[in-house]
């Protein structure tokens, strides 16, 4: 059969080169826009709950009444 080549090393190496490679090249957002899309998330997760409890009052109260 043939030789293998351990190579393992230099697989390791390229990857953590490309990897660094990468993470310059990502654009963190600033502390405004970090602020506004967490303010956006927090009372959008809010208002769902809300529609969801409304609709599982409506239904309850009109399950209660129907039987």
């Amino acid at each position: 059969m043939g030789d293998t080549v351990n190579n393992e090393g230099a697989q390791k190496r390229s990857f953590f080169k490309g990897l660094k490679a990468e993470f310059t090249k990502i654009v963190w957002p600033d502390k405004d826009t970090v602020t506004k899309q967490t303010i956006a998330v927090v009372s959008g997760a809010i208002a769902l709950g809300l529609i969801i409890a409304i609709i599982d009052l409506i239904v309850k109260f009109g399950l209660s009444f129907i039987l």
